[in-house]
């Protein structure tokens, strides 16, 4: 049957926008745009059909892992200015990570595991940037990541319930394979607060990966939280699968300020905020 209706077609009259109308009919649209470029290289290869079939597939999947990666990084909510890992050097630090660890990190074994990372130290050490650089890495890989402050993450846990946006953020982050919750420790939060921070992280308690970063010791967490107890239940969590590296030297940020932008001012935090609802 399948050679009756091949000897059936005229080769020689197919007009491309055909064939392209049909790959854009069964959803291969990133294939479709390159069309007479994939067959011409074909022609001028002398390729096969095999060869054919395979460099239409793997350019459709190119696209839609590309496309898959851009989705994931807007929704990533990432501070301006990401960098990647590899504009990070750990000789700088006086300790804390080196180069042989931060590669491993950077294999992500960590994340298939569902294991967590805690990035601790004095401000300006570079631990955002790590955190972030493994964001990216992950992006790259095609898993979901998603990025807040605990500032913002506390306020949209506040809110979730009857602020539409907030409740859609929530939920997003719960569902991200990778979560990056960065500066932990620098407000104290209520009780009330703490309580729906725990219960956040209980609900994605091995389900997702998380990326704490901290100005504060582990063990001062307590006095952030203003409940040992809640602290104590919130930390078993974390650190169950957890690896922890507290980062000690002179300021990254000062020593490098063209890889950090200056901070957004309250104004300007404000009108991002508003754009990201759009």
């Amino acid at each position: 049957m399948n050679r009756e209706v091949l000897k059936a077609i005229d080769t020689n009259v197919i007009p491309i926008s055909r064939l392209a109308a049909l790959f854009d009919t069964f959803g291969l649209r990133h294939s479709s745009k390159v069309l007479p470029e994939l067959l011409e290289a074909a022609e001028q290869g002398n390729a096969s059909y095999k060869q054919l079939l395979l460099s239409i597939f793997e350019t459709e999947v190119k696209g839609r892992n590309a496309r898959r990666r851009k989705r994931n990084y807007a929704a990533a909510h990432f501070p301006p200015n990401v960098q990647p890992l590899e504009m990070f050097n750990p000789l700088e630090l006086e300790s804390g990570i080196t180069q042989a660890q931060l590669n491993r990190l950077k294999e992500l074994n960590w994340l298939d595991n569902k294991g967590n990372l805690v990035f601790a130290g004095p401000p300006g050490l570079g631990k955002t940037m790590v955190a972030c650089g493994l964001g990216l890495e992950a992006i790259n890989c095609g898993y979901t990541v998603c990025f807040e402050k605990m500032v913002n993450l506390i306020k949209l846990l506040d809110n979730c319930e009857t602020d539409r946006a907030a409740g859609f953020r929530i939920k997003n982050l719960k569902k991200a394979q990778l979560i990056i919750c960065d500066e932990i420790g620098y407000t104290p939060i209520s009780r009330a607060q703490a309580n729906r921070f725990f219960t956040f992280v209980s609900d994605t308690y091995e389900t997702s990966s998380l990326i704490f970063t901290t100005n504060k010791e582990i063990a001062d967490w307590a006095e952030m939280m203003g409940d040992p107890v809640l602290t104590t239940a919130l930390l078993d969590r974390i650190l169950q699968h957890a690896s922890c590296f507290s980062f000690t030297g002179e300021s990254y940020r000062l020593k490098h300020p063209h890889i950090f932008p200056a901070p957004l001012t309250e104004k300007e935090d404000g009108a991002k905020s508003r754009g990201r609802k759009k």
